[in-house]
């Protein structure tokens, strides 16, 4: 995976609570950068459109088994032993250091 794609799945992760601390410092250092910042943002605008109380709930018909047919194609991932916890962080704030 290039160098890029990984920090997005660190603030990705960041972003979701599930960053192992053993990532922490490449995210935070991630984030002191304007494409880090931004990636950010975008991951919180995404996190907060899906709780969004707003939402109908609704969704498209057949979209439920196109999620499934797509999900089954992904290869699964599992923690390794010994990995670190998740790191939490709060809903729309950077995390502090």
């Amino acid at each position: 995976m290039d160098t890029h794609a990984r920090l997005h799945e660190n603030i990705s992760a960041l972003a979701d609570g599930e960053l192992a601390a053993s990532e922490l410092e490449l995210a935070f250092a991630a984030l002191d950068t304007p494409a880090g910042r931004q990636a950010w943002d975008a991951y919180q605008h995404i996190g907060h459109a899906l709780r969004s109380a707003h939402s109908d709930g609704e969704l498209s018909a057949g979209f439920e088994a196109r999620l499934a047919h797509r999900l089954a194609g992904e290869t699964a991932h599992e923690a390794e032993a010994g990995q670190d916890a998740p790191a939490s962080a709060e809903a729309g704030s950077l995390p502090q250091r």
